[in-house]
């Protein structure tokens, strides 16, 4: 096989097979507990960490919204 090729048929390959790997980790198997539950804590709870990296946690932007009971400071 051409080397080109044989190194884009790996590589989708891998990108498939850790898709597929995701969603089936990630899927939801019903109310009762599973082994698969701090494997999925896990990967959402890095979603989440992800996520506040690059957009910001919303509890530190509500933080510096100014309230509207807030007394505005007057200068001389």
């Amino acid at each position: 096989m051409n080397p080109n090729t044989d190194k884009l048929v790996r590589r989708t390959t891998m990108v498939a097979t850790l898709t597929a790997g995701y969603f089936l980790l990630t899927a939801d198997y019903g109310p009762e507990p599973n082994v698969l539950d701090p494997i999925k804590d896990a990967i959402q709870s890095g979603e989440q960490s992800v996520k506040n990296f690059f957009f910001g946690s919303k509890g530190v932007q509500e933080a510096k919204k100014p309230t509207s009971d807030a007394t505005p400071e007057k200068h001389p």
